[in-house]
């Protein structure tokens, strides 16, 4: 044949020279692809497929023959089991590679052109692992390449198609030192505005925290609004350590360690205002989940009034409170609005003639007037450490965090008695068990009654929308069982059920809180120093009127502004 008698060019390299010596090409026609190539820019295998001159499936078998390298259907890989990270997205689309899996420090390669050096060397510096190359058929793999390589953008893209307004503020540019590698993904332009997206979503849905989840084969977004997690988007997996490089420089985080959790901060402007948000990081399985929480230092502004305290109940706090010393405590489980309480209080007592000090972990809402101070542990800087430096400081109203251990416990209660009005809260499920808690923790008893004024419980509950919510007929045994008395299911009146609207999450829109409002009495005083019980204590508050939080949930019931469900979800009988 006359393309096996011609000798090939000496000019010919790579793939080139392989099919001109194994009598596939002949050297004319070899030479006349590579200047093809040269003049549009593309490779010489691109070239010679888009000639015609060679089928990808024989160019693969010809190229594995000659060079000894392993040839792989691409058709029988599971794609969801490639790994996503392993490379660059600029190398895999620049070279035209697609990562098979890890083994040591070998990285297999699925590739069509297993001598080109230059992607081999590159491909080993960026990663520092050994490329080991295995053949696949072109057309395949320039396929799944471009779809990996240009899927998340366009998702991203479709994501963001929306036009908002929202700038970092005070972004500090020497974050990005020491980790020059990320120095490209933390302004990828997608991944930019498909954060900034999330967030501006957040914010018009009224949510208090944003998920972003890593799992082995999807990434998933959260948002809690109303207090429940709604799943919002599922973009690429591809984004996600471009994602978490990008919320660490903006949260002054070490974007280069990814082992151990993190806890930031950053503020962020939302149109003519600018909101604050508390960021926390940890690894998982598969990457590292992101938590940011949103803190709006409008909620602290509202007013007792919105927080959803009855008269009576309000009343008792505002009183306890307005007392020059003693000490008030807010009770309740992670997420049912303790710190709003506690803020809006001391909102209310932000005078200039006041000198208001406050240690948290951390400092959720910044109000103008108020001494606020961060733990940390690292540092020595305990609540107890903070509070006994507070005493030096000449304050009149003092409010801790939490009181977690009795040195803090004991310190509150001295400064209580000491001409010191002082905030705080326990995790407990009631009033009453938290005057059990403080003795069970090893504060006397004397201690505890001399210096409490009152302890308010809470909740929130789901506030039902105006717009779609519908009477509902329950059986009288369920109302009675839930809580009511047979007085109040007299003078006809229904509750409502959650309906669901375009205006609403499922029936709900905001939530309201459900208090139990308990000032310590003297009763109550000697049931402490007696050592009494939390079921002693309760039962002498329902005797002098202190509704619990179930009772309080179905006075809200009764005036139609939660659901029976909702109460009956968030309360103990």
């Amino acid at each position: 044949m006359d393309t096996l008698s011609e000798a090939p060019s000496h000019a010919l390299t790579g793939v080139a020279r392989v099919l001109v010596h194994g009598g596939k090409l002949s050297a004319r026609v070899a030479e006349e692809l590579v200047a093809s190539a040269r003049e549009k820019r593309i490779s010489f295998i691109e070239s010679l497929i888009a000639a015609g001159t060679l089928s990808p499936s024989v160019l693969a078998h010809s190229l594995s023959s000659a060079l000894s390298v392993p040839l792989l259907d691409l058709d029988s890989v599971d794609l969801q089991k490639v790994p996503q990270n392993l490379i660059d997205g600029r190398l895999i689309s620049q070279y035209k590679v697609l990562p098979l899996g890890r083994r040591g420090s070998r990285l297999f390669l699925a590739c069509a052109d297993p001598t080109d050096q230059e992607a081999g060397e590159r491909i080993k510096f960026a990663t520092q692992l050994a490329p080991e190359w295995v053949l696949v058929e072109y057309d395949k793999l320039s396929k799944l390449v471009d779809k990996q390589t240009t899927s998340a953008a366009q998702a991203l893209d479709t994501l963001v198609a929306s036009d908002f307004e929202f700038d970092v503020t005070e972004e500090d540019p020497q974050q990005q030192q020491g980790a020059p590698d990320v120095a490209s993904e933390v302004e990828d332009a997608p991944v930019v505005r498909f954060l900034q997206k999330m967030l501006v979503d957040a914010i018009n849905l009224r949510a208090s925290d944003l998920h972003f989840e890593p799992y082995e084969f999807n990434y998933r977004v959260r948002f809690r609004v109303d207090g429940e997690l709604r799943e919002i988007t599922q973009p690429p997996i591809a984004i996600k350590d471009k994602l978490a490089s990008r919320i660490k420089v903006i949260s002054r985080l070490d974007i280069a360690e990814k082992r151990v959790p993190q806890d930031g901060r950053m503020k962020l402007r939302f149109g003519s205002k600018s909101i604050d948000f508390r960021v926390s990081t940890l690894p998982t399985l598969f990457g590292e989940k992101i938590v940011i929480r949103i803190l709006d230092s409008s909620s602290a502004k509202l007013g007792i009034e919105a927080l959803g305290y009855e008269l009576e109940e309000k009343q008792r706090l505002l009183h306890a409170v307005q007392r020059p010393y003693g000490m008030v405590l807010v009770t309740g489980p992670t997420g049912s609005g303790k710190t709003v309480s506690l803020y809006t209080c001391l909102n209310l007592l932000n005078q200039p003639g006041v000198n208001i000090s406050t240690v948290e972990d951390p400092a959720e809402i910044n109000l103008p007037g108020i001494n606020q101070v961060n733990v940390n542990d690292k540092a020595g800087l305990t609540f107890a450490s903070a509070l006994k430096s507070f005493l030096r400081q000449d304050p009149d109203i003092i409010m801790v965090g939490e009181i977690r251990d009795l040195e803090t416990a004991d310190i509150a209660i001295k400064a209580a008695q000491t001409g010191h009005l002082v905030l705080s809260t326990l995790h407990t499920n009631d009033a009453p068990s938290t005057l059990t808690r403080l003795l069970n923790m090893g504060v006397a008893p004397f201690n505890i009654a001399a210096s409490v004024l009152l302890i308010t419980a809470q909740r929130l509950v789901r506030r039902l929308c105006e717009n779609c919510k519908t009477p509902v007929e329950y059986p009288r045994e369920a109302m009675l069982k839930a809580g009511f008395t047979d007085s109040d299911l007299e003078g006809g009146w229904r509750p409502y059920k959650a309906v669901g609207c375009s205006s609403c999450n499922n029936g709900y829109k905001g939530r309201l809180g459900v208090y139990q409002a308990m000032p310590i009495s003297d009763e109550i005083q000697r049931l402490i120093l007696n050592q009494g019980s939390s079921t002693d204590l309760a039962t002498q508050a329902r005797r002098e009127g202190v509704r619990d939080l179930r009772i309080s949930g179905l006075v809200k019931v009764k005036l139609g502004v939660t659901s029976l469900e909702e109460v009956l979800a968030s309360t103990n009988v």
